[in-house]
């Protein structure tokens, strides 16, 4: 794809002013609070904004819509669906209790939970994940849409994005990746609605287009489906949702800068009406792809970038090299501030230096963000050896989701539950979930979360029977100096996202 002089304009002007922006919002970042947790003092916009941009990344646009141009159909939105009403459970149970107990960190929560070794367990989990899944993933999907769409080798793609988004995370923490955030959210939206419009317009015929297409319009798909079945959609599904929203720390980081309860509510049912949303400029330019040029694809994740190359004009494709890049960036940037975060307050604070300051904090910070930009640009190339960007990240979570999931809900609702059926869980649920993969490989990946996740709680249950705590765990710490009041507005919301989330179940049943 040929840029002319308008498009590279276009595009140096929008990343200049986002880069300048976060880093001036963000300069009077001082104190570990300010760096890792935007000096909780986030509105319900930024929440929102800065939840999906950094959740939708290149590994959407190119591996989702992938799989809507393979044989997933509209059916793969079921991510996008199910997160939405996942974040409605976020919002009102998880939420209250996070900010309730002043944390920082997720293993922080288990550390109050259970003890000390889960919390080390799992920040050793969330480090090799963040590094050799999602880093890499969202790298090297970005690289492999801006090689498609624009000609920029893939290596090169790698580092500039890498090395952008690795310094200014670096310099401002995580108001500045929220308030780029803001910016990249805003031209992310903008832009896939701008290749929705235009493919739709290009297809020429909606109705003739949905009639050709109708296989590919039902959430629900047969059980023998090894992408999506119907049996995932009952439990399977909901594992990765709750624990990629719920227990992740570089997603709740930001409902956890929320300014109060309320904004951190508003913030969060504000992201999921965008997910509800975002199918339709996601998902539905890969099934337009396959209507327009499916004898010229034959790899789904070239599915999305050959469409904008074909039908984007001239003038509009800086906008286009934007929203991606810095879909790209963002993504990137939320997870090099989490792990970043993880590592200096459940690693460095905790094992190397227990009497660390803010200064120290922040420095160990900073250069911890740079150490984890180059370990994924290194790491990088990995996804290409999976089919498809989006079963790479999907398959490779499910080593870890099930196990955490398992320990969190499993110890909320068990207050007696002790440390040694959290640490079942976290080990057990790698070597089930693996076990599984390697003697039942054409099982659909989501049911194999869904056993691992039913023996997990099993075990738990067994465990607890046998030796509980004497006295059950309160979770009433009070520690966090944040409003606690909910807002009406809030539960309004949260019940029109889970009406809007039945009826496109009943709509393309």
């Amino acid at each position: 794809m040929q840029l002319n002089w308008i498009d590279w304009t276009g595009f140096l002007i929008f990343s200049v002013l986002v880069t300048a922006y976060a880093m001036f919002k963000s300069r009077r970042e001082k104190t570990a609070k300010d760096y890792f947790l935007g000096g909780r003092g986030m509105g319900w916009i930024l929440v929102g904004f800065s939840l999906i941009s950094s959740n939708i990344s290149s590994e959407h646009f190119v591996g989702m819509s992938g799989q809507a141009f393979g044989g997933a159909g509209l059916a793969i939105a079921s991510y996008e669906f199910i997160a939405a009403a996942t974040l409605v459970f976020i919002a009102f149970f998880l939420l209250p209790l996070y900010l309730n107990l002043g944390i920082f960190t997720l293993p922080e929560f288990l550390e109050y939970r259970y003890g000390p070794a889960p919390r080390t367990l799992m920040a050793l989990y969330m480090m090799i994940a963040y590094c050799g899944v999602v880093m890499v993933t969202v790298l090297y999907a970005g690289a492999i849409a801006l090689q498609a769409m624009f000609g920029l080798d893939l290596a090169y793609g790698v580092w500039i994005v890498g090395l952008c988004s690795g310094l200014y995370t670096a310099f401002g923490g995580l108001k500045a990746v929220a308030y780029s955030d803001l910016l990249h959210g805003g031209a992310l939206l903008a832009g896939g609605a701008l290749v929705t419009f235009l493919g739709l317009h290009r297809v020429g015929n909606v109705a003739e287009f949905f009639q050709h297409n109708r296989d590919k319009f039902h959430m629900i798909l047969p059980a023998n489906n090894p992408s999506i079945p119907w049996t995932a959609l009952l439990l399977g599904i909901w594992i990765p949702n709750i624990y990629y929203w719920g227990f992740n720390q570089f997603i709740t980081q930001r409902a956890l800068a929320a300014k109060t309860l309320a904004q951190g509510q508003l913030g969060i049912l504000f992201a999921a009406l965008q997910k509800i949303f975002i199918p339709f400029i996601i998902v539905l330019p890969g099934i337009i792809a396959y209507e327009l040029f499916r004898d010229k694809i034959s790899n789904g994740d070239l599915a999305y970038p050959t469409l904008i190359r074909e039908i984007v004009p001239m003038g509009l494709r800086g906008m286009l090299l934007a929203a991606l890049s810095g879909a790209i960036m963002s993504a990137l940037a939320a997870i090099l501030n989490s792990a970043s975060t993880i590592f200096t307050l459940d690693f460095y604070k905790r094992f190397i230096n227990k009497n660390a300051g803010d200064k120290k904090e922040v420095m160990v910070g900073r250069i911890s963000t740079i150490a984890f930009t180059v370990i994924a640009c290194v790491l990088a190339p990995l996804p290409g050896r999976f089919h498809g960007v989006f079963n790479y990240i999907q398959e490779l979570w499910g080593c870890f989701s099930p196990g955490i999931t398992a320990a969190f809900l499993f110890g909320l609702v068990f207050r007696r539950a002790p440390t040694s059926a959290a640490m079942t869980a976290l080990i057990g649920g790698v070597f089930i979930y693996l076990f599984q993969r390697w003697m039942f490989p054409n099982v659909a990946f989501l049911n194999h979360m869904a056993i691992t996740f039913v023996i997990l709680i099993i075990l738990m249950g067994i465990i607890t029977a046998v030796k509980p705590l004497k006295e059950p765990v309160q979770m009433n710490r009070g520690q966090g100096a944040v409003d606690l009041r909910s807002s009406p507005l809030a539960k309004a919301l949260g019940v029109i996202v889970l009406l809007l989330v039945a009826a496109v179940y009943i709509v393309f049943r």
